[in-house]
């Protein structure tokens, strides 16, 4: 049967079968429940989802493995049983084959692993494989007569499982299918020709589209694919049926089983060799595809003229000079940042009083914190923007990666490079965990060491995520962070060499108390890497009493503040904050011939105090 798949598939068109998470919820499983775990523990139910297919003419069934991956199924405890689900799938689409008497070929579904692979998550390529590897290799040894990768968001991660697949077998057949939004680009901006440019060249049988939206935005897409691939290409459509809806607590979709028949037709008229349906299909919809493919006088002439994608027009990116920050950066000047917090409400009288007091004192930019500490705050965009625009003060918007998608990460990046705020802290961001907001969503599609990467080398290029065409290049100065005092020196400074490969062009530090932190770190760096020419903009957080300290010594990760200077403030008593502002002051003098400039974190928004000592920087 598997070497007879492609010879059936180009003799004509096959029908798959359509939705099994459909299918697997209208019995009443609850989303929440492990659907690939039903092969074992709920076979019957499996067994009649597949029968329905096969009787309503489908000639390719999926197993129900989906998600039978190692890290999806550790979700659920099940990261052990990853090789009986996967055989269990194989074997109960099988055993429903044979009895069915019919020629109907089994194609192991694999799905994306979940965790984003670098640099827009944590997972390893070489992870990544491994793990398709594992899955692929079940589903081949038990008997799949092809390979389909289902709904994959990242072209990239597709590459991987595809290489994966051609490790654990040279010949079995591969279709790999890619989900696409109802602008015609993949979730993380890929657009039919990118789809197509980079799997021309894999060891593919068949190359598509699944799930997305419904049949009419997948056949745009399939004629983009159909038109950037080369001739005879084998291609594939297994559409949604239409936009999903919450009914009376259910999920619903609305497209009708007749509307997929004409459907049917063409996809086969614009290439595709393999049709199907995914989410919100059933059974009936596959008769209606069924008869349809089976009486092509159907065809319905108008379907086929629909619009394929047009590229996006490129303007001449503007030219914007540097920002003040560059300049000073680039012409080796010192540095005066100064951290200051949004407004928990929607008047920032208070910041901008604040912003202007530092700068009458000499501090050159100000950094905005993001939810600092995960509680509720102005959008920093609009503060950045109120300082720049009233004050004439450039600022620096801290951006935090969690809680953000790729397309989210994007569209708010375009919309502060709209309001000329090009400076850009990149960072992880507290867990929300820690504020107001425990439950709120804390996931993320892209690590900073991946933003940026995507700003200096796609963006700053006029390039998006997926490598398509912006209408014009940003100009982007990005910050990195570093901890000069890390429980992990080999980790930290490797990390930091990412962020410098990808294009950091400075870096902010963590709180420091003793300037041998500093020196400690720089002499490690340059015995891995040579003497670090990123510039680095010391944090310095005057202490405010010794109850300060001590929390911040013994409570934040990352801060260490020497025995003897807490003992300072013990016994400064009620004149704490004077002598936490003249320790700052000797740690900057300290600091100052080893960096470009400081990152000043006022205590408890005490700008005044941060005024006092910016005043005694000396020149």
């Amino acid at each position: 049967m598997t070497y007879s798949f492609l010879q059936k598939l180009d003799a004509r068109p096959l029908l798959c079968d359509g939705a099994m998470g459909t299918m697997i919820y209208s019995k009443g499983i609850p989303f929440e429940q492990c659907f690939d775990a039903l092969n074992l523990t709920h076979p019957a139910l499996i067994a009649d989802i597949h029968r329905g297919y096969i009787d309503a003419g489908a000639n390719v069934i999926e197993t129900n493995t989906f998600g039978a991956n190692r890290l999806k199924l550790s979700e659920y405890g099940l990261a052990e049983q990853m090789a009986d689900i996967n055989r269990a799938g194989v074997q109960l689409a099988r055993r429903v084959v044979d009895a069915s008497f019919k020629e109907v070929f089994i194609a192991g579904s694999v799905g994306p692993l979940g965790p984003r692979l670098a640099p827009l998550g944590r997972l390893s390529a070489a992870e990544a494989r491994a793990t398709f590897e594992a899955q692929i290799a079940a589903l081949v040894e038990s008997g799949a007569d092809v390979i389909v990768f289902d709904t994959f968001t990242d072209l990239f991660e597709l590459v991987e499982a595809v290489q994966a697949a051609r490790t654990v077998s040279a010949d079995i057949p591969l279709v790999a299918q890619l989900t696409f939004t109802d602008d015609g680009r993949t979730p993380l901006g890929h657009t039919p020709q990118k789809v197509a440019a980079t799997l021309a060249g894999l060891p593919l049988d068949v190359i598509g589209v699944n799930c997305s939206v419904g049949p009419a935005g997948v056949l745009r897409v399939l004629q983009g694919l159909a038109r950037a691939l080369p001739a005879g290409t084998r291609l594939s459509a297994q559409p949604n049926a239409g936009w999903p809806e919450r009914v009376g607590g259910r999920i619903m979709y609305s497209s009708p089983p007749e509307y997929f028949g004409d459907y049917a037709l063409a996809f086969v008229e614009a290439g595709a060799r393999l049709v199907g349906g995914c989410c919100g299909t059933t059974p009936e919809h596959i008769t209606h595809m069924r008869a349809a493919l089976d009486d092509p006088a159907r065809l319905a002439p108008s379907l086929l003229r629909l619009p394929g994608d047009e590229p996006q027009a490129v303007h001449p990116a503007d030219t914007l000079p540097p920002t003040r920050l560059a300049r000073r950066l680039a012409e080796g000047q010192f540095v005066v940042s100064v951290e200051m917090s949004p407004p928990k409400g929607f008047s920032a009288e208070r910041v901008l009083a604040g912003a202007a007091t530092l700068q009458a004192a000499g501090a050159n930019v100000i950094n905005v914190a993001d939810s600092p500490r995960s509680r509720m705050r102005m959008s920093p965009w609009a503060v950045c923007h109120l300082i720049q625009t009233q004050l004439d003060m450039e600022t620096v918007l801290h951006f935090p990666t969690r809680g953000r998608n790729i397309l989210r990460v994007q569209g708010d990046l375009l919309a502060a490079h709209a309001l000329d705020v090009r400076n850009i802290f990149v960072v992880m961001g507290d867990p929300t965990t820690l504020g107001e907001y425990p439950q709120a969503l804390d996931s993320y599609d892209v690590v900073p060491t991946g933003l940026i990467k995507l700003l200096k080398q796609g963006f700053n290029q006029g390039l998006d995520y997926g490598g398509e065409a912006i209408a014009q290049p940003t100009h982007f100065v990005i910050g990195c962070a570093v901890n000069l005092n890390p429980a992990d020196p080999a980790r930290e400074i490797k990390v930091l060499r990412q962020k410098i490969e990808n294009g950091a062009d400075f870096a902010l530090t963590q709180p420091i108390y003793d300037a041998a932190n500093l020196e400690t770190f720089l002499a490690r760096y340059e015995a891995e890497h040579g003497p670090l020419t990123l510039p680095l903009l010391a944090g310095v957080l005057p202490l405010y009493n010794a109850r300060h300290a001590d929390f911040l010594h013994n409570e934040v990760p990352g801060i260490n503040i020497p025995a003897d200077i807490r003992q300072r403030m013990r016994d400064a008593g009620e004149k704490g904050a004077q002598t936490g502002l003249g320790m700052a002051r000797d740690l900057i003098r300290q600091l100052r011939p080893r960096v470009q400039g400081i990152y000043l974190m006022p205590p408890f928004d005490r700008y005044d105090l941060a005024a006092e000592v910016i005043e005694g920087i000396e020149e």
